[in-house]
């Protein structure tokens, strides 16, 4: 066996594309509205776990590719990813120090933030605005956000990713 640590850009990679998968996956109608924001609880993580190698770049690509797969405007959701990563990058020390309960709350203000950026670039181009029920993916992402977490910190365990 070698000596040599996995560095693990393909891993990280893949999981960027299983969140880009399963933010544009077809779901029930009655579950459409509630769809949680898979690629900025990535986001989180991996600038939370690996900030020195994931950073604003990484975001703003997943956000251009969340972009295009949706159809939405050309840097919404790249714009919006910008900022979550920047907040993550200026804060992921105090946010480690955190119990898994407490993060779930700051990940309902990130996603909340990235949710109303979002919004205001609907408003901004004149598309119409819905109303609240566009905060209910902001509350499942965080309730998710436990067993996310967790998976993710397996999988960069199991693939010593560092």
């Amino acid at each position: 066996m070698s000596n040599q640590q996995s560095h693990g850009g393909g891993i990280i990679f893949i999981t960027f594309l299983v969140a880009l998968l399963l933010a544009v996956l077809p779901m029930p109608g009655w579950s459409q509205f509630a769809r949680p924001e898979w690629l900025v609880m990535v986001v989180v993580y991996w600038i939370l776990a690996l900030p020195e190698r994931i950073g604003v770049g990484w975001a703003w690509c997943a956000g251009l590719m969340l972009d295009v797969m949706q159809g939405t405007l050309l840097g919404q959701n790249a714009l919006g990813m910008v900022v979550v990563a920047y907040i993550m990058i200026n804060l992921h020390r105090r946010m480690r120090m955190f119990p898994l309960l407490q993060q779930s709350f700051f990940v309902f203000v990130v996603v909340g933030l990235y949710q109303m950026i979002g919004l205001w670039v609907k408003s901004a181009t004149g598309q119409t605005v819905p109303d609240f029920t566009f905060l209910v993916p902001t509350v499942v992402s965080a309730v998710l956000w436990p067993w996310l977490f967790v998976i993710l910190r397996d999988v960069r365990r199991r693939y010593r990713i560092r």
